[in-house]
């Protein structure tokens, strides 16, 4: 282009807002925060339909060099999981557009399966990660109805409909039955870590799919993560200085409750009681208090 004509475009450029200008790096970032599939008050879990929404702005962003993702996840639910991983996975496709995971705290279960949809995983020295198992918990009451002289009524259609049910004895039969579910469910997760991290794996299968988790360093030991540092310091040494990271949040009513969207349970059965909120948020706690945290 002739000098003529060069400097008066470069001079109308300079006058575009920062978002307008092809010649600044944009890195859209996305926080992937909090349980994943379980609600607690004011507070809704990370879901496919609570984060949709944000994750397809982020990816349209215009001039985007690539999406970051802020985990700080103790997993959850194993199937919204699996469903936001793929979403991420999808869009990045579709955009042709790098994904940088950044794990906060935690990165570990659900949360870790997560961080596999990035291309990159990059964690703080103090970050807990890894924890590729499944679990699941119950109580029995059985012993205090009986001291309470409570009486227990059940009537079903299907032998196995109260399978695990609290107020009834445990049988082994049905503790065999969950397990094998539980062990399916890990073999795929095992199968989406060796598909996502493949040779970068350097531990071995009885070592990573323990269920144990580590420290960032020991992570990136056995290849579970690439690097320690800061979504602005790792972001700014790859795109420069004038980096631009608009941070794409999930859209919240005026009371803190992501906005109903398809699959919201409240869009169904209405807002859940004080019970329920209580329930959810004790779930939260154990999963956080696992980490230490």
């Amino acid at each position: 282009m002739p000098d003529i004509l060069k400097r008066p475009l470069d001079a109308l450029r300079m006058l575009l807002p920062p978002r307008f200008r092809a010649d600044i790096p944009v890195v859209p970032v996305v926080r992937l925060s909090g349980a994943i599939g379980v609600t607690t008050p004011l507070r809704p879990g990370l879901m496919l339909s609570t984060v949709a929404k944000a994750l397809e702005r982020a990816f349209e962003t215009r001039h985007a060099r690539a999406v970051a993702l802020i985990i700080n996840s103790p997993g959850g639910s194993p199937s919204q999981s699996h469903l936001l991983y793929l979403r991420i996975r999808q869009l990045a496709d579709e955009k042709n557009i790098p994904v940088l995971a950044f794990i906060e705290d935690v990165g570990a279960s659900g949360g870790y399966m997560l961080a596999c949809a990035a291309d990159e995983i990059i964690c703080d020295r103090f970050s807990i990660v890894g924890s590729i198992g499944v679990v699941g918990a119950s109580f029995g009451f059985t012993e205090l109805m009986q001291k309470l002289g409570v009486e227990r009524r059940v009537y079903t259609a299907g032998d196995r409909k109260v399978m695990l049910d609290p107020f009834l004895p445990e049988k082994p039969e049905d503790v065999k039955r969950i397990t094998a579910i539980q062990k399916e469910i890990h073999q795929d997760f095992i199968a989406l870590v060796k598909a996502r991290r493949g040779a970068r794996l350097t531990g071995t299968d009885k070592t990573l799919f323990s269920g144990e988790f580590w420290t960032a360093q020991r992570a990136i030991d056995l290849g579970l993560a690439d690097h320690i540092g800061d979504l602005r310091g790792v972001l700014r040494e790859r795109y420069g200085d004038k980096v631009r990271t608009p941070l794409v949040a999930v859209e919240r009513s005026l009371f803190g409750r992501a906005r109903p969207g398809i699959g919201l349970a409240g869009a169904l059965t209405g807002s859940p009681g004080l019970a329920d909120d209580l329930i959810s948020a004790l779930e939260t706690r154990a999963l956080w208090s696992r980490y230490g945290l």
